[in-house]
């Protein structure tokens, strides 16, 4: 057990630390930004080709608002930073609905769109790099023997290409993906987590930077929920953390009883 330190103050005594990974672990907002770009420009594409009658401009706009993207920037707190693909291929075809589009019809132009950005390659696939700190702290956590994981709504392989890359994965302990079920933020995928590590979920504590991620953390009863502001270049707003925490390195370990 280890006693995590916020900015020189003790913030309680752990046996594992349950980490979300994009905007946490992974600074992802680049690639997600690029990847809303190029579904929103497919969905202009196959509309023109399969749903004529929809007008690209709003079309575009609207998915804009729905994935989250404003200016450059990508709200931390909506779909495309939080969702699973599955979620986001939903609110897809949800925008597809507003616009005359039937749910069969738009369900089936949503997968297009996204299965094509896939298969034509127009995404580099490179995992996101480490926030700054954030590697130095998993290694700690290992040393001292504090289990670590990671719950995201990334797929399984998605999570193990990302700490395959950065050569973490010998210190992650379990991995709760978009996978398994229920899903983030349902307060069950943290419990199973928990069970799956032999851990109570008291002597734990999660990191995250959405809110329904800290929501979640409060229901399941994790001991410590700590709410991670400096993965985006927009601030989350993290009302429900019991710590805010905007750098890595503000978080440090010391050995406790």
């Amino acid at each position: 057990m280890a006693q995590l330190l916020l900015k020189g103050h003790p913030i309680g005594n752990f046996q594992g630390v349950l980490f979300d990974k994009d905007g946490t672990l992974s600074h992802s907002e680049p690639h997600l930004l690029a990847l809303a770009d190029a579904r929103i420009n497919k969905a202009v594409k196959v509309a023109q080709e399969q749903a004529p009658a929809l007008n690209p401009s709003e079309l575009s706009h609207t998915l804009r608002r729905a994935f989250g993207v404003d200016q450059g920037m990508l709200d931390p707190g909506g779909t495309l930073a939080v969702a699973s693909r599955q979620d986001n291929i939903a609110s897809t075809a949800t925008v597809f609905c507003l616009m005359g589009c039937s749910w069969p019809q738009a369900l089936s132009l949503a997968h297009t769109c996204f299965d094509a950005v896939d298969q034509e390659g127009l995404i580099d696939t490179t995992p996101s790099p480490l926030i700054n700190g954030a590697g130095q702290l998993l290694r700690n956590l290992h040393q001292q023997g504090v289990t670590a994981a990671v719950i995201s709504n990334d797929t399984h392989s998605g999570i193990e290409e990302f700490l395959g890359h950065h050569q973490l994965g010998a210190g992650i302990a379990g991995i709760w993906s978009a996978d398994d079920h229920p899903r983030k933020p349902d307060p069950q995928a943290v419990l199973e987590l928990c069970n799956r590590l032999g851990l109570p979920p008291q002597r734990c504590a999660l990191v995250g930077d959405a809110e329904t991620d800290l929501q979640m953390a409060l229901e399941a009863g994790i001991g410590g929920v700590i709410g991670f502001t400096g993965g985006w270049k927009r601030a989350p707003e993290l009302p429900s953390a019991q710590h805010l925490l905007h750098s890595w390195t503000d978080l440090v370990l010391s050995t406790g009883a």
